[in-house]
């Protein structure tokens, strides 16, 4: 299990984070000036050049978001401009994709950022520019939010691109989309000029999530442990119901991949922050504040003490817990995560998810009062940062494109790259990897400042 270090403060990881940001420059301007828009969306590294994956396109937006997070820490124009310039010229049609659960991923990522940037004045630009970045992100929630199997009147979720029937748990991180565009008093409009709350779909879509691709120990099946996702839930259209569940990208149904699990983790702890500052009376037709803040409480604290528990020292996972190989590694949670075990990868890119959802979530909890629940995993998030910003998971090679090594794609599809000499993927980077190990860095670089983090929707 992880072993927490509470001693650990977030100026004490300052140098570590002001390295990463340097390393994270050269790799930015390299890619950059290698890469072609044409190519379609960089992915994943091989041999460490990054390649494109003709799957979904759900990588664009963090290969943009990069260059923006790197003028957030270093007041560098020139990212600024980069990111900027390629948002314009490339993310419009992730706008209006109607084909994907990743609009969150894409939109927030870019289009967010600047909104973000803009709103504090730090990008010195006029209304008309924020009201562009604001029409972008109105629109990005309401295509979202249209993707959606009804269960019931006031009952659904978000469908995955593998069709109606699928409920993603990476789709949890999209709702930061719905999120942003209810903020800015955006509805998505229906038949018969139906005015759909997108407040309303993130809850029901979240609350779906939790009962049906997250497990609380409740005997729901053989396999009910809890804190344990599964990666996809199936449906019969025919009538709304439940049927299985499923993975596309871990070893089983009844195992965890731990990517999946972070999603949740993340995605869980920041929509506590989301929905904690909005009025009662926007709560009040949905359940109420306390109800709904009691639920995600429930998600978020089951996943981070499943992670604490079931990964190894570091806080670094393998690729899934239920992975086969994992039997010729006994007492792999007893000891550091080996990336260059001969049985199974590890997946340093779940854990970057994973450190900022225990940060936040454990900061979270100390507002509430949880002091004692908030120390245990914001130190815990320390602790897999910490990890995270070092080697053998920091890319300090230049002629390296990724930042965050050891990340893994898709395992059961045979994808990812396995060096010479090696019997699984290791010494690899993701772009997915790669931007959160930055949007970690960000945030705890502004604690280390004493500095309020930064969220993903609108603060006054």
């Amino acid at each position: 299990m992880l072993q927490i270090d509470h001693q650990l403060t977030p100026p004490a990881l300052r140098p570590a984070l002001e390295n990463l940001f340097t390393l994270s420059a050269g790799k930015i301007l390299a890619l950059e000036k290698r890469w072609q828009a044409g190519s379609g969306a960089p992915v994943f590294t091989v041999r460490g050049q990054y390649t494109a994956r003709g799957w979904t396109e759900w990588t664009q937006g963090f290969q943009y978001g990069a260059s923006i997070i790197q003028f957030d820490a270093t007041n560098e124009t020139r990212f600024l401009e980069l990111g900027r310039t390629a948002t314009v010229r490339h993310m419009a049609s992730h706008v209006s994709h109607v084909g994907v659960h990743d609009h969150g991923f894409n939109n927030i990522s870019t289009y967010g950022h600047l909104l973000r940037l803009a709103r504090a004045g730090r990008l010195g630009v006029g209304d008309w520019e924020k009201h562009f970045y604001e029409l972008a992100l109105k629109l990005s929630g309401a295509v979202q939010a249209a993707r959606w199997t009804a269960l019931g009147p006031d009952a659904g979720y978000i469908y995955s691109f593998n069709g109606p029937h699928s409920l993603f748990a990476d789709t949890v991180r999209s709702l930061r989309a719905l999120a942003v565009s209810h903020q800015l008093g955006h509805v998505l409009m229906g038949e018969r000029d139906a005015r759909i709350c997108l407040l309303a779909r993130l809850l029901q879509h979240a609350e779906t999530t939790a009962r049906f691709n997250v497990y609380f120990g409740a005997g729901r099946d053989h396999y009910d442990v809890r804190g344990r996702v599964a990666h996809e839930s199936i449906f019969n259209l025919n009538d709304g119901g439940y049927r299985c569940p499923s993975s596309q990208q871990g070893y089983s149904p009844f195992s965890t991949w731990t990517r999946g699990q972070a999603w949740i983790l993340c995605g869980y702890a920041e929509q506590l922050e989301f929905l904690s500052q909005l009025p009662e009376a926007a709560l009040a037709p949905h359940g109420g504040r306390a109800a709904i803040l009691a639920r995600f409480r429930e998600v978020a604290a089951a996943t981070a003490d499943f992670w604490l528990e079931r990964t190894p020292t570091d806080g670094i996972p393998y690729w899934d817990t239920g992975a086969p190989g994992l039997a010729d590694l006994p007492g792999h949670l007893d000891r550091p995560a080996d990336p260059f075990n001969p049985h199974e990868p590890v997946d340093s890119s779940a854990a970057a998810l994973a450190a900022q959802g225990l940060l936040r979530l454990g900061a979270w909890l100390r507002g509430t009062g949880e002091t004692s629940a908030g120390e245990r995993y914001f130190q815990a998030g320390l602790t897999v940062a910490r990890s995270l910003l070092a080697a053998p998971y920091l890319a300090t090679d230049p002629a390296h494109e990724g930042l965050l090594l050891h990340s893994v794609y898709h395992r059961p599809n045979g994808w990812d790259h396995i060096p010479d000499g090696s019997l699984v993927p290791c010494g690899e980077s993701s772009m997915w990897g790669d931007y959160h190990l930055r949007e970690l860095a960000l945030l705890l670089l502004r604690l280390a400042q004493g500095q309020p983090a930064p969220v993903f929707f609108l603060t006054d």
